[in-house]
């Protein structure tokens, strides 16, 4: 049985154990002899996390193990067929078991202590809640640099195959010690990585950071001098909380932290201690420039952004549909194609994004639902799931339209602007039902100039027709030098003039939104000439794939530039006051 089907087939004990822990909690908590541990936006956020993570192992795995087994094939101190012999005896499965402990023991505490390490790991530390959920929050990054830790293990000889079964056993095990309905438990705490071990090691309480690293065993922790017993009640998180249920950000934030203060730092050396010294270590010109307050448990807060209770009904009815896709996904991964891997990673991380997004109220219903039809659009069409495709190709537009509807109304805005929102989706629509047949390429291009000319029309609204000669000078070079990689790659006759006019229409739209932006000077104009850009771009890969080469994965590249367009448009496109142009 592959790795993904096993995680599959223990996906129903966690969801098991987390509802008796709910439940348990909740009993404790009106009785008055303990508390609720579970929050449900927090617990998506965990738990998808998990679900990133085993969805992008698909592809970071092939690393891991790659070069475990390149390491244990070449440069084994032992003979292969003997180390083999020993390593798969029992006293060799247990022995192999205890080694990877100890190599974790490593990994982790250095994980702890080097910037580099811990941006990964620090996903795993981020909820401020302590619960079974908290177990499955995993980063997607770890891969990228933990595999060195464990190369004694292939340099000792031990198999593949050993390595991989008693590394699920060690993650296995570490499950249930994320718990507060299980209290101190005698001798078990002296010896193993318990529940009350673990509390110890998730909390920011002064005398609790950084300890307690142990697996399976605590003992490590005893030998090395990192134990410390629990005592006094812990608060959970990092010291620099995140304040966000984004999967995505969750996984890149300490790396964007460490980026920055690397990018201020005058000195060569200092960019680079940057990501090896312990977390937080900043060098002096930038924590002098740049401060940080210092960390106060007393001012710790939960991260609870207020939503309605419909939507989080809501998120989490999408957040079943999700699981149940990458529960498929899992199953079938590890045989399936490394390119088609890609394309369902992107689309679930897509929609675990989206559903972030809502439990903020960073994101309308609409939205998510448009985020998800747009991703499975994309992914059908790259994979050639036609049934699939020409369903949600469409409506990703028609929810668009709808939040572009509720939006303009909801907002008081005047319908001459409204309208010519609404009538570049309406074009862009049909354009999109008619690319879907070769046969009526040319009818898609003329809808797409249509919509085109409907968002220059939106976009000259208060500002006037190019406010920015300059913008038009640009986009309509890169309009030129895009036509004539096309002319020269063999577009044929018959459409050099109306695909000459198109490159003409769609550069003037982006000089338009692109020049309004200058004129507004606010975030929402700058949004918007992203998304005009965007649309440039997913124009130029769509001609590119059909008249000069074919592109890999085409399908995904073209409309996910297409949609991240529109959304950017409709999303942020307002009325530009006259003070403002």
């Amino acid at each position: 049985m592959r790795p993904g089907q096993i995680i599959v087939l223990a996906t129903p004990v966690f969801f098991l154990l987390i509802a008796i822990e709910f439940s348990v909690g909740r009993v404790r908590a009106r009785r008055g002899t303990g508390q609720d541990t579970y929050r449900l936006a927090d617990a998506v956020n965990s738990i998808g996390l998990g679900m990133l993570s085993q969805i992008t192992t698909v592809l970071t795995g092939l690393l891991r193990i790659g070069i475990y087994t390149a390491v244990y094939s070449t440069v084994a101190l032992f003979p292969l067929d003997q180390a083999r012999d020993f390593w798969t005896q029992w006293y060799g499965w247990l022995l192999a078991l205890v080694l990877y402990d100890f190599c974790y023991y490593w990994l982790h505490r250095m994980g702890h202590e080097s910037a580099i390490l811990w941006a990964a790991h620090v996903v795993h530390h981020q909820s401020q809640h302590y619960n079974l959920s908290t177990a499955l929050r995993q980063t997607s990054s770890g891969a990228l640099l933990g595999w060195i830790f464990y190369l004694p293990m292939a340099v000792a000889g031990v198999p593949p195959l050993v390595f991989g079964v008693v590394a699920l056993v060690d993650l296995l095990y570490q499950f249930w010690v994320h718990t507060e309905q299980v209290g101190k438990l005698g001798w078990f705490d002296r010896w193993f990585c318990s529940p009350s071990n673990h509390r110890v090691h998730h909390a920011v309480n002064d005398g609790y950071v950084d300890r307690n690293y142990g697996g399976v065993l605590v003992v490590w922790d005893r030998m090395f001098g990192s134990f410390k017993e629990e005592g006094e009640p812990c608060v959970y998180g990092t010291r620099s909380p995140l304040q966000s249920w984004d999967p995505l950000w969750a996984n890149a934030e300490v790396y964007w932290s460490l980026a920055k203060d690397s990018w201020h730092a005058r000195s060569w050396a200092d960019k680079v201690r940057v990501w090896l010294k312990p977390p937080g270590w900043r060098p002096a010109d930038v924590a002098a420039r740049f401060p940080k307050s210092d960390f106060d448990i007393a001012q710790v807060t939960r991260y609870e952004p207020p939503v309605s209770r419909g939507v989080l009904w809501f998120a989490g009815v999408q957040f079943l549909l999700v699981l149940g896709g990458v529960a498929s996904f899992l199953w079938v991964s590890d045989a399936m194609p490394l390119e088609r891997s890609a394309v369902w990673l992107a689309a679930l991380t897509a929609a675990l994004w989206a559903i972030g997004g809502v439990l903020q109220a960073r994101l309308s219903v609409l939205e998510v639902l448009f985020v998800e039809a747009a991703a499975l659009a994309a992914a059908s069409g790259a994979l050639g799931l036609d049934g699939l495709h020409v369903v949600f190709k469409p409506l990703a537009l028609l929810l668009l339209i709808a939040f572009a509807i509720v939006r303009t109304r909801r907002e008081g805005i005047d319908g001459k602007f409204g309208g010519w929102l609404i009538a570049g989706l309406v074009a862009s629509l049909a354009g999109d039902v008619l690319l879907m047949w070769p046969q009526f390429f040319v009818p898609g291009l003329v809808c797409f100039l249509l919509a085109h000319l409907a968002y220059i029309a939106l976009f000259r609204m208060s500002v006037g027709l190019f406010p920015r000669r300059g913008a038009l000078a640009a986009t309509l070079a890169v309009g030129a030098a895009m036509y004539a990689v096309l002319w020269f790659g063999g577009l044929p006759v018959a459409l050099r003039a109306p695909v000459g006019l198109y490159v003409v229409v769609i550069a003037c739209m982006a000089a338009q939104a692109i020049g309004r932006a200058a004129a507004a000077g606010d975030a929402a104009s700058r949004w918007v000439a992203v998304g005009a850009c965007f649309f440039m771009l997913s124009d130029a890969l769509l001609a590119m794939n059909r008249f000069v080469t074919p592109l890999p994965l085409a399908s995904l590249w073209v409309l996910a530039t297409y949609y991240a367009a529109q959304m950017l448009i409709v999303r942020h496109v307002r009325p530009v006051s006259q003070a403002a142009a």
